[in-house]
């Protein structure tokens, strides 16, 4: 199957397994049956064409599968009379993804096991990728992602939308896990694309759903607001051959000016309303760089003063290393190197390229050569994309010719 027909397919799944579970109640099993669809499908529709509905033909065929399931559980225990299901029956069409994304984060599960659970079910990431995105050897994510689905299913978890208080106790981490597909979406963590467009736009459908929901949630309107900032970009992120090009060298021509202006008035509204969160601070960021009309036009003070609010508010190596490329443009690459020095002992961000990634863009600006090419060198050597991969050994290569 072509790719897109892959994306087709990644694009369904996660709304053809809401509708599956909303009919049979059982996630665990009709992700199996959901699986099965998929199969069926990449072997038929080269074959025979894409149907006309493929979201109905695939709760069709899952529907089926998960039906035949249960016939064969009923029959091994003989209660033939409980068979009552009718898969053909009409149902209105809907799009169960955001009852999915609740359900997932139910609080019956422990917030990284939510996380990693949904990233599978509803933003269809592999266990590899989600492994990557935690830090965490693949075989341990299986285990966790496998627990979590027997949990659900122990516990009786109905696809249903939450109460208001239920609903707020589980949206910190129906964002959160927004934000992490978004992410893997915008910067593939594996693999030879440096963009996975079906993940990161899957992202922002759910995040405008959430939003629309809770219209009056600030971080909900704020992490919708980034997403859009930062997926304005997108086009220029890479060259004729996906190569990844850096912020400073986009042409900003290629920019989406309308997601730029939804993301800002978004931005622009929550921040007027007086409460300030995580998701907030990142979009402000971005509504910067957006706004520059080039990159040496950039205001990086306010940009460093927004970095600082959120550093004080999360407690995350990840800002601190951004936030030592904005030092760097307003005091100097040694204000940088400085702040990248207190992660040294910082088991989460121990081993990771972006450490080494940014040493050496710091330590090139100060004109440490180099040192500079060792340090990307090394970045080069342990991230797992192989675009980033790529770039790394490009600017080590040039430094070397110095």
């Amino acid at each position: 199957m072509n790719d897109a027909g892959q994306h087709l397919l990644r694009d369904l799944a996660p709304q053809v397994l809401g509708a599956v579970v909303r009919r049979f109640g059982d996630f665990a099993a009709s992700e199996d049956a959901v699986q099965e669809a998929l199969i069926a499908a990449t072997e038929q529709w080269p074959r025979e064409g894409v149907p006309l509905d493929p979201r109905a033909w695939l709760i069709r065929v899952a529907s089926r599968r998960r039906a035949d399931q249960l016939r064969s559980e009923i029959a091994r225990r003989r209660r033939e009379a409980v068979v009552a299901l009718e898969v053909e029956s009409e149902e209105p069409e809907r799009d169960d993804s955001l009852l999915l994304l609740f359900m997932c984060c139910h609080p019956a599960l422990t917030r990284p096991t939510a996380i990693a659970l949904t990233l599978r079910a509803v933003g269809g990431l592999t266990t590899a990728e989600i492994a990557n995105a935690f830090l965490v050897p693949e075989a341990t994510m299986a285990q966790r992602i496998s627990r979590a689905k027997q949990s659900i299913k122990s516990s009786g978890i109905a696809l249903s939308m939450p109460d208001p208080e239920e609903r707020a106790a589980r949206l910190d981490s129906v964002l959160h896990v927004l934000y992490l597909i978004f992410n893997e979406g915008y910067a593939s963590s594996v693999g030879e694309n440096l963009q996975r467009v079906d993940l990161s736009s899957e992202a922002i459908r759910l995040a405008r759903m959430v939003q629309r929901a809770l219209p009056d949630h600030v971080e909900a309107t704020g992490l919708l607001a980034l997403m859009l900032l930062t997926d304005a970009r997108r086009r220029a992120r890479s060259g004729p051959e996906d190569e990844l090009i850096p912020l400073d060298e986009q042409d900003r021509s290629l920019w989406d000016r309308e997601l730029i202006r939804e993301g800002v008035e978004l931005i622009t509204t929550t921040l007027a309303r007086g409460s300030v969160g995580p998701y907030q601070l990142q979009a402000a960021i971005a509504a910067v760089h957006d706004e520059a009309p080039s990159a040496e036009a950039t205001d990086w003070t306010e940009i460093l003063a927004l970095y600082g609010l959120l550093r004080r508010m999360t407690d995350n190596p990840m800002v601190t290393l951004s936030m030592a490329v904005a030092a760097a443009m307003v005091h100097g690459p040694e204000a940088g190197l400085a702040l990248v020095a207190t992660l040294d002992d910082d088991p989460r961000i121990a081993g990771h390229y972006r450490l080494d990634a940014v040493r050496g863009h710091l330590q090139e600006r100060a004109g440490h050569v180099a040192v500079a090419r060792e340090h990307y060198r090394a970045a080069a050597a342990k991230t797992s994309s192989i675009p980033e991969r790529d770039y790394l050994l490009s600017r080590a290569l040039r430094l070397a010719s110095q």
